[in-house]
């Protein structure tokens, strides 16, 4: 539970929240430009990719020493006690829900799958996997670390989930070949993962997740992410269905069906995190306002449930009572 914040710490907390946002815009344009400069295709994206999470995680680590508060994790990855299995379990999920989405795909319009056979392809396949856990890093960090906490602390974790959700889902929008269920989509797989940073006090889980579910995807099907069905250099898939079902073009970003599948996913997170909200989120009891002797009541308590001792037998007298003494006779004159 968290501790009570004043008005004046919240407004400096969406303060530094909308400070968060506008370096996140200039580290992705500074990351853009500076990959561009650097090297030539294909190694833009991976190098954009990577100066992108130096820049969130020099920048943020800087921000978090100016306005750290209790609970909260700098940009989210603390190296804590048990963080690879979060990791793991987070990859679990993500690839699951990927490979569910396949399974309906494969049975309802079937997959045409093709694999190239050159050899030298498949060393490229490394860097597309670094691509991706680059890409869902940099991602997590921007909506679900140092800026989410600050909006946290303005406006709840609630608050917080639905406005970054709505703010995915824009810049959903704007890829070209989104349409209107990309927008839902957008909205459920970010709020899914709130819930687990919001439960975790992490990303950990939020980052296995995201990586798992675009990287199986695109490089272990060949489906297209956002739009681009170019990210496996061995593997290329086209579903054959409904837009419904398969998305179109920009791929199962825009799919109905998986949207009704986020639905299931939801409750899916709290049960898989349950363990993990009850060790970083344990119950914590406030004080009232009226003072209260725990001790007093508890030793009240424990004489009340005690059995009583039972009263004194009363006692039985057996010998016979001394008879009375007789007195003498009167005197005869």
């Amino acid at each position: 539970m968290s501790t009570p914040v004043s008005a004046a710490g919240r407004l400096l907390a969406y303060f530094q929240f909308l400070l968060a946002i506008f370096y996140i815009l200039l580290a992705r344009a500074v990351a853009t430009h500076g990959a561009a400069g650097l090297v030539f295709d294909p190694w833009t994206g991976l190098v954009e990719q990577a100066l992108f999470v130096l820049l969130l995680a020099l920048g943020f680590t800087c921000f978090s020493f100016w306005s750290r508060s209790e609970g909260e994790q700098g940009i989210g990855f603390p190296l804590r006690a048990g963080w690879l299995r979060e990791s793991a379990l987070g990859l679990a999920a993500g690839w699951a829900l990927a490979v569910v989405c396949v399974l309906v795909l494969a049975l309802s319009g079937g997959i045409a799958v093709s694999i190239t056979p050159r050899l030298a392809q498949w060393g490229w396949l490394l860097v597309e996997v670094a691509f991706f856990a680059l890409m869902a890093l940099g991602e997590e960090i921007a909506l679900r670390g140092y800026a989410f906490q600050r909006l946290s602390r303005s406006v709840g974790p609630l608050g917080a989930s639905l406005l970054v959700a709505a703010f995915y889902a824009i810049l959903q929008s704007l890829l070209p070949g989104a349409a209107r269920s990309t927008v839902v989509v957008a909205l459920l797989f970010s709020l899914a993962l709130s819930a687990t940073v919001v439960r975790t006090r992490a990303l950990w889980v939020s980052w296995g997740i995201n990586f798992g579910w675009k990287a199986s995807r695109a490089l272990l099907f060949g489906l297209a992410v956002d739009g681009l069905n170019s990210h496996s250099p061995v593997v290329q898939g086209n579903p054959m269905g409904s837009f419904w079902l398969t998305g179109g073009s920009f791929g199962l970003e825009s799919s109905w069906f998986v949207a009704l599948l986020l639905l299931g996913f939801l409750p899916l997170v709290f049960r898989l995190t349950a363990e993990l909200n009850d060790r970083y989120n344990p119950l914590v009891i406030e004080p009232g306002g009226i003072p209260v002797d725990i001790d007093a009541l508890v030793r009240a308590q424990h004489e009340a449930a005690a059995p009583s001792e039972p009263a004194a037998a009363p006692l039985v007298q057996i010998l016979p009572a001394a008879a009375p003494t007789p007195t003498d006779p009167p005197e005869q004159s």
